[in-house]
């Protein structure tokens, strides 16, 4: 085995602002330890305390004989002690997930008690507005044509059961509480206090206590695999902790400090129970699965804070007399309970009561759990709920009574402002084949075409003109088709049924994967034409309810994203259909970009120099639009990241700040994915800042662009870039003989496909060619085996080929200058410097055991390790930083705690894929496996 490349951290104080974090790990890890010894015995916890100082040793102090005896150790356990402590550290690296949480919580505190403000958070943002002359009209204009979307997707790779989340959720709190407890003790001046507060730190380790016991016998794995129904409960988990409530408290946070109402420009965005690429569970059915439970939880929501504003807002007329319009609202309500008879605002609000409660009934069967009225009148939409809210708020104003407005009917205004009636825009997901396959059947049966599918692409436009203009459907009524064509039919029906139900804002995209040809684009839009979403006379007067959403996912389709649109844009009748497409002054069109598959295709350089290359010439070509289309059209990108930075990962801060100038312009949409969305938006506290760091970066993006463009050099350079790191990192992936195998092998792929992490297959055609495979769990394995391949290869050849054209001194003085100036590729370096930091060559060389071809296994391991060198050597070079995360000392710490506990779960997978893989298929090895994969997800978080 290699000499692990990882930077051993030497001894040291811990410094004064971490101390907090140290002692809740200590605690949490304390408690966990007895936990496990008074539940498993004490023979365990020994076995597992000697695994945890074996591997601090060596990872901390570099310790030899501390490695050796810790290899020996594992190897040495049988597969039920295997999965003890697979259990034990695993579990550890949840809680200390949950420490870290707590402490970045705890430091954004102290540095706004300070007045210190941090990059990412609106302070900061104000600030640099301010110094730029820009006051807050101009960011209340900004807001009013902005639309700004995080949008949660179904993730093949999320490993955490609900159940567990909840546990931790509870500890999360208990933590916090800890905290205000701590805050009292150090205030307090007396003994009687301390002994009062002494007494509460202790009722609060005995629930904590209660609930790590409480994970201790929580199954972490599923016994099957989820459903898409299980995936749609899990996202509304985030919406129900974290975004109900918080995203009316950012609105008022941005209405305090602008002094006007803010429209809701913040949107959030689905893709579980509509995303059916590859995924034959999603149709029609989880379609209308999807918006039903998301409407019961937002209505839900609203019946519960309408109810407790009924017992707040017990105002009466004879003291105080009510505004004409909440006197007529009240006079409208049912009520006639002749108690309330001077009470306008609690007998309005339960007219508001009983139409929401009919609302319920009507949009998902459910029934409201109190009843002062029968339910009834439902609203016809959620504008009406809206006004109904104003008329309150505005009559307590009125009266002198806005205080009592603020605490809850405020935030409950602009809840049913952002969330309406669907609580979450969800999207349309299909690859573009099977659009064209449904578009082929109905051409061929109604006597069109017998042979779309084998036309050119001119006459493949031709042909699908003619349908748009031809006001008759192409469908034949009780005519059968194939399955995928009435699979695709039966969405698009049920796509314009939910607007009708729950509203336009329900259903906006129809997002097409693999993108090639305007063909693509033409085929949704013949689909929603023979489903109702289509509306008019095609080149006059036409109207599509469903933006029509290109996904460019290659290095190739992104390199012609700007033609394909600019050829569609051509076709006609296409221009006047998207500027006229909706009530706005404005058409829409978003364009998504697929950041997994181009990493996978070219590697991580190429991938995101065609990602900004593809926005530069998109927000050209919209520019030009602009003064040729009947009415303008706002390109929105939407930028399909992921967790891990070979996914397009990274502080999404930075990265909004990286895009190209002209690009954001008030406008973005961007996927959350899988383990992420645990990480972000877990906790209220952080996910809310996390909301908070997007409004914040999309505001300076636009606002503040570049006041100069980016040199030539820059460019020239970056091409060169790309065009060596792309060839190096195809060279091993695509055309090294056997590569597959060694993949396949020297990774947990297998055993993560097995997993019952998602609904969705981990590769399109079951084969093992690379280029089948899905980009996720691509990229998850090579995580799992730390050498997170996806996320730098490539890298250092790209800087060795310039050196060699350049000349070292010349190409360095160049890349310096790039890293310092140029924020696309200061980010860039940023973002590989995380991923090598968390990679381990050692680590990986022991996975690389698994193959049993020596010479495969030396010939690509030989050209991983010699590429990690060369990349390391280019940062450092770059960087004047030989060290890894000299800028991020947060992360720096995240991992000298963390890794010691990770290692352990590293060896045994190795281990026990090892036992498994020799015929050993006892259900201990299986399940350790798979907890293991758990496990180092948890510990790695946004490079798992």
């Amino acid at each position: 085995m290699p000499r692990s490349t990882t930077t051993h951290a030497a001894p040291h104080r811990v410094p004064a602002k971490d101390v907090p974090l140290v002692e809740d790990i200590r605690l949490l890890g304390r408690i966990l330890g007895d936990v496990i010894r008074e539940h498993e015995g004490a023979a365990t916890f020994e076995l597992i305390e000697r695994i945890r100082q074996l591997s601090v040793a060596y990872r901390r102090h570099a310790d030899r004989r501390a490695q050796h005896a810790l290899q020996t150790l594992l190897q040495g356990l049988s597969d039920a002690q295997a999965v003890s402590v697979i259990r034990a550290f695993t579990y550890f690296s949840h809680l200390a997930n949950l420490a870290e949480d707590r402490h970045h919580i705890r430091r954004r505190e102290v540095h706004e008690r300070a007045g210190h403000v941090q990059p990412g958070s609106l302070a900061h943002t104000w600030r640099r507005l301010q110094r730029r002359g820009i006051g807050h009209e101009r960011v209340r204009q900004t807001l009013a044509g902005a639309y700004v979307s995080p949008v949660l997707t179904a993730h093949p790779t999320e490993v955490q059961r609900k159940s567990i989340r909840d546990a931790e959720a509870a500890i999360a709190d208990l933590l916090r509480e800890r905290d205000a407890i701590r805050a009292q003790a150090a205030a307090a001046g007396s003994r009687s206090h301390d002994r009062v507060l002494q007494r509460a730190l202790d009722a609060n380790e005995a629930a904590l206590r209660a609930r790590i016991t409480q994970l201790w016998h929580t199954r972490l794995l599923r016994f099957s695999r989820l459903t898409v129904a299980d995936e749609i409960g899990n996202a509304l988990a985030y919406f129900e902790r974290t975004f109900i409530p918080e995203l009316p408290r950012l609105y008022a946070d941005l209405e305090h400090t602008l002094g006007a109402p803010v429209p809701p420009f913040l949107r959030l965005g689905q893709w579980t129970g509509g995303d059916r690429d590859g995924n034959p569970n999603v149709n029609a059915d989880t379609l209308h699965l999807a918006l039903q439970r998301q409407a019961d939880l937002i209505l839900r929501h609203y019946l519960r804070e309408v109810h407790l504003l009924g017992a707040e807002l017990s105002l009466s007329a004879m003291l105080l007399p009510p505004p004409p319009a909440l006197q007529a609202l009240a006079a409208a309500s049912p009520d006639r309970n002749a108690h309330r008879e001077d009470e306008p605002y609690r007998r309005a609000l339960i007219g508001i009561y009983a139409r929401l409660a009919a609302t319920l009934q009507q949009l998902t069967g459910g029934e409201a759990a109190r009843h002062a009225v029968a339910p009834q009148d439902p609203y016809p939409s959620a504008d009406a709920f809206v006004a109904d809210l104003r008329v309150l708020d505005e009559a307590l104003v009125q009266q002198g009574c806005a205080a009592l407005a603020e605490p809850r009917l405020r935030p409950l205004l602009r809840a049913a402002q952002a969330f309406g009636f669907h609580l979450a825009t969800l999207d349309l997901r299909q690859s573009s084949d099977q659009h064209e396959h449904a578009v082929a059947d109905l051409l061929a049966a109604a006597g069109v075409h017998a042979g779309y599918a084998d036309l050119a692409e001119a006459d493949k436009r031709r042909v699908l003109l003619q349908a748009l203009a031809d006001p008759r459907p192409l469908r034949i009524p009780e005519r059968a088709y194939s399955p995928i064509t009435e699979r695709e039919l039966a969405v698009f029906a049920a796509a314009r049924q939910a607007r009708r139900q729950y509203g336009g804002a329900a259903i906006r995209h129809a997002i097409i994967s693999h993108t090639e040809a305007v063909s693509d684009l033409l085929e949704v839009l013949v689909l929603q034409k023979e489903t109702g979403l289509l509306h008019g006379a095609w080149g006059h007067d036409a109207r599509a309810e469903l933006i029509v959403v290109p996904l460019f996912e290659t290095i190739e389709d992104l390199q012609r994203a700007a033609t394909i649109m600019a050829e569609y844009y051509a076709v006609p009748g296409v221009a006047a259909l998207v500027a006229h497409g909706g009530a706005l002054e404005y058409g829409e069109q978003d364009i998504m970009l697929g950041y997994s598959d181009s990493n996978k295709d070219g590697g991580i350089f190429t991938s995101n120099w065609s990602l900004y290359q593809a926005e530069v010439a998109l927000a050209a070509l919209f520019d030009r639009l602009a003064t040729e289309l009947p009415r303008p059209v706002r390109m929105r990108l939407f930028h399909g990241r992921g967790g891990t930075v070979g996914r397009g990962g990274g502080p999404s801060y930075e990265a909004i700040l990286a895009q190209p100038a002209g690009t954001v312009r008030g406008q973005l949409r961007l996927t959350e994915q899988g383990e992420v969305i645990a990480s972000k938006y877990g906790h209220p506290d952080i996910g809310r800042r996390n909301l908070e760091t997007l409004v914040a970066a999309t505001l300076e993006a636009t606002l503040l662009p570049p006041r100069q463009a980016v040199p030539k050099r820059f460019v020239q350079a970056a091409e060169a870039l790309s065009h060596a790191s792309m060839a190096a990192y195809r060279a091993l992936v695509y055309e090294t003989p056997g590569f597959a195998d060694y993949f396949f092998s020297a990774t947990p792929i297998r055993e993560i496909a097995e997993l019952n992490i998602g609904s969705r297959p981990a590769s399109r055609t079951g084969s093992q060619r690379i280029e089948d495979l899905r980009a996720i769990p691509w990229s998850f394995s090579w995580g799992q085996c730390r050498l997170t391949l996806p996320g730098w290869y490539g890298l250092g050849s790209g800087v060795q080929a310039l050196c060699d054209q350049m000349g070292r001194d010349a190409a360095l003085t160049l890349l310096r200058e790039m890293h310092a100036r140029w924020p696309f590729f200061a980010t860039l370096l940023s973002n590989v410097d995380m991923v090598l930091a968390k990679s381990d060559l050692a680590l990986g060389a022991l996975y690389a055991q698994l193959v049993d071809n020596r010479a495969l296994r030396r010939r690509v391991m030989g050209a991983i390790e010699a590429e990690w060198h060369r990349t390391h050597e280019a940062l450092a070079a770059i960087t004047g930083h030989a060290q890894r995360l000299a800028n991020n000392p947060a992360l720096a710490r995240s991992i000298e705690h963390r890794f010691p506990y990770i290692d352990p779960l590293h060896h045994l997978q190795v281990e026990l894929i090892r036992r498994y893989r020799a015929g050993n298929h006892e259900e201990k090895v299986k399940r350790g496996i798979h907890l293991s994969i758990n496990g180092i997800a948890a510990g790695l978080r946004n490079t798992g």
